[in-house]
């Protein structure tokens, strides 16, 4: 069997015995912890009573840390932010909020902001995101526990034109060029036919393009995305 002490550390530095307890079993289950830096002690003890030497270990039950760095990715039309942590913590995930314009106050994010998701990263995807100007990320991380204050991160879309030109490769239609075409062409009943029949395919296209604010992709139980 094993006796267990639980210490938590006080404010003056001393430690303070939160529960002890005895069990035959190797896993045992502390309940209505509070936050703090806490210090277990594990001694085996024989048939006879005797028990051996100690073993500690120390943890913390507090709210994350907040993510000290965010690793923005450029796309066409989206931008990736993957947030990292000092100190890889597998109970942490992230909260990601979006805006168009920088936020002065951060007090002020979740009334200023679009908030996007919780997860381990984000891609935000919209063809509002257009290259050449700043979009902002404001990060937070998150636990059981609590959330950390938010971090500010600045990215841009991709500026690649040609890029953006293989990205349209086969979207480009007729539609595009149909207002200047109206202009130039006497156009039949059956080009006009046609012409209607692009322009709808490529609005259809568009509004499933503004339907795709946020992709969410969250960690498996097996490490995989």
């Amino acid at each position: 069997s094993f006796s267990l002490r639980l210490n938590v550390a006080a404010e003056d530095g001393s430690d303070r015995l939160v529960s002890s307890a005895g069990t035959p079993d190797t896993q045992y289950r502390f309940r209505g912890l509070t936050p703090g830096r806490y210090t277990l002690t594990v001694r085996a003890v024989n048939s006879q009573g005797q028990q051996g030497d100690p073993a500690s270990t120390q943890f913390s039950i507090a709210a994350p840390a907040a993510p000290s760095f965010i690793e923005l990715t450029p796309g066409y039309f989206q931008i990736t932010a993957t947030p990292r942590q000092a100190v890889y913590d597998p109970t942490v995930q992230y909260e990601f909020w979006f805006s168009d314009a920088r936020i002065t106050d951060i007090h002020q994010v979740e009334n200023a902001a679009r908030y996007l998701g919780t997860a381990l990263y984000w891609i935000a995807a919209s063809v509002n995101i257009r290259p050449g100007r700043d979009y902002y990320f404001y990060i937070r991380a998150v636990n059981q526990v609590g959330k950390s204050a938010f971090v500010e991160a600045t990215g841009q879309a991709s500026n690649d034109a040609a890029g953006y030109l293989d990205f349209f490769k086969g979207q480009i239609t007729e539609s595009h060029l149909g207002k200047e075409l109206l202009e130039k062409v006497d156009l039949t009943e059956d080009n006009a036919s046609k012409l209607q029949q692009f322009s709808k395919e490529w609005q259809d296209a568009n509004n499933k393009w503004n339907a795709m604010w946020g992709v969410k992709i969250e960690q498996t139980k097996d490490g995989k995305y």
